[in-house]
């Protein structure tokens, strides 16, 4: 696949790790303009999200019904994460939403929506939480891209 069709910016966005904060700095290296890079690179990021937040539910279930070692393993997530969740518990969506945000490494849509599930945040609130911090998380590494280009451009 060309590296420079959209298709190729939208599914590079919509993998996990690099999604839109790096998808978006690519693809205007590459030479887009940067709100049709922007808008590639988040569309491709939000794509798995209602996925993820319908299927790892049913997904872990199934995986726990039939293997002792998976059951074992969700029992532990679970017990773990939710005997330390007050951050989650107290700030809920805000939460969520702030840790999509950030834009370092381990956080953004996919953790989103992994923490949605293992904290029991709905869909909806879930789907919007992770849609408003995947832009935040986009406009934060892209401006500074867009800074770096324009000195390097003006040279």
């Amino acid at each position: 696949m060309d590296p420079l069709s959209p298709l190729f910016i939208v599914l590079l966005g919509a993998t996990p790790f690099f999604e839109a904060r790096y998808a978006i700095p690519f693809a205007i290296l590459q030479g887009y303009a940067p709100p049709e890079a922007f808008v590639l690179g988040v569309l491709g990021n939000l794509l798995p999200v209602i996925p993820l937040l319908l299927l790892l539910d049913p997904v872990s279930r199934i995986l726990s019904d039939h293997s002792e070692t998976f059951r074992r393993f969700f029992d532990w997530l679970f017990n773990r994460t939710r005997k330390h969740s007050v951050h989650f518990e107290h700030w809920g969506v805000l939460a969520l939403f702030l840790f999509v945000a950030a834009p370092i490494p381990t956080t953004g849509a996919w953790s989103g929506c992994a923490a949605a599930f293992i904290f029991g945040i709905r869909l909806p609130p879930a789907l919007l939480a992770i849609a408003a911090g995947t832009v935040v998380a986009a406009l934060i590494t892209t401006l500074p891209v867009l800074g770096f280009t324009a000195i390097l451009g003006a040279g």
